[in-house]
């Protein structure tokens, strides 16, 4: 009996010295938890709480005039088995993903190992490159509607013709077999500057003596670049590829100035599209809900597999 109380007492004597050392450590940290207190609120109210209200949007129905009514699984259900258009939005976005992500992501790593290489005009290539990222899709589609204009004066059309390719002026933008592929050009040609901002940065950060070490091993650039290069790289060829990734399934904004809203048979209609379309044209913002949380699982998952490729524990 002597022992169950000593245990008890003893118990209580380590839990209050616990509390003690975190009150302890709360007082010597209490600066930092002031400075990092703006971000986290900010965080934790148009974060945590906003993606918790989308959830809980998403089981009901709500029209932003009248209380939300719970609905449970019927928007994700009406998804699935009711809405042809949000399946080919589906299937349109992982399309658009699977090419622009990894290409603008392959594309971004291998014109700044270039130009790393060479170091010739690297400030000026750099920044060439990074412009489109810094300008707005509407001052950028003046130029590609020009490009890839319907009539024979457009200058994809002018060219192809000129060369004998085409006899017959191609409408780009309002043929379903050429719209989405244009906007794959474009939102390659604006997204790709900040990938290869991240990873020229990232590259100057190897050392030399490396490099230097693989030459005189015998290695060439190839090799030096896949067996000392890469593996330094990990962590920005994992932001990288998050970012291209995450950017890939948020089309929306280009796609629409560039094909019209809705495009022609939805042809470039994509998740976001869809999402725009539910919440803001037909106030169904329940199903709307649905339609962001089934997007925040799928960049969510690939997200997770990414960082599984390619991070590691010393990266």
């Amino acid at each position: 009996m002597k022992s169950v109380v000593a245990e008890k007492e003893l118990s209580g004597v380590l839990l209050s010295a616990r509390r003690s050392a975190r009150l302890r450590a709360f007082k010597e940290h209490i600066v930092s938890y002031l400075f990092i207190a703006p971000y986290f609120s900010v965080y934790l109210f148009f974060v945590v709480l906003a993606v918790g209200w989308a959830i809980y949007l998403s089981f009901t129905y709500y029209n932003m005039l009248q209380t939300p009514t719970w609905v449970g699984l019927e928007n994700y259900i009406r998804l699935f088995t009711d809405d042809p258009v949000f399946l080919l939005s589906l299937k349109n976005t992982f399309y658009f993903s699977i090419i622009t992500g990894p290409l603008g992501f392959f594309l971004s790593l291998f014109l700044a190992w270039l130009i790393d290489e060479t170091r010739s005009l690297r400030k000026a290539f750099t920044f060439a490159f990074y412009i489109p990222s810094m300008t707005s899709a509407v001052a950028l589609s003046v130029v590609w509607l020009y490009v890839f204009a319907a009539d024979k004066y457009g200058f994809l059309n002018y060219f192809l013709a000129k060369w004998g390719i085409i006899t017959q002026p191609i409408i780009w933008l309002r043929d379903t077999r050429t719209t989405l592929l244009c906007i794959m050009v474009v939102s390659l040609w604006m997204s790709m500057g900040v990938g290869f901002l991240v990873f020229t940065a990232a590259l100057q950060g190897v050392p030399k003596e490396l490099k230097e070490s693989g030459m005189i091993d015998g290695a060439n650039k190839l090799q030096q670049f896949i067996y000392i290069t890469i593996p330094i790289l990990k962590p920005a060829l994992l932001f990288g590829a998050v970012m291209a990734t995450v950017n890939s399934f948020q089309i929306f904004d280009l796609a629409q100035i560039l094909a019209g809203f809705p495009s022609v048979l939805y042809s470039a209609h994509t998740i976001v599209a869809h999402l725009y379309d539910y919440a803001f044209i037909r106030f169904e913002m329940g199903y709307a809900a649905a339609v962001s949380v089934l997007l925040f699982l799928i960049t969510m998952i690939i997200s997770r597999v990414m960082m599984r490729l390619l991070s590691s524990r010393d990266a």
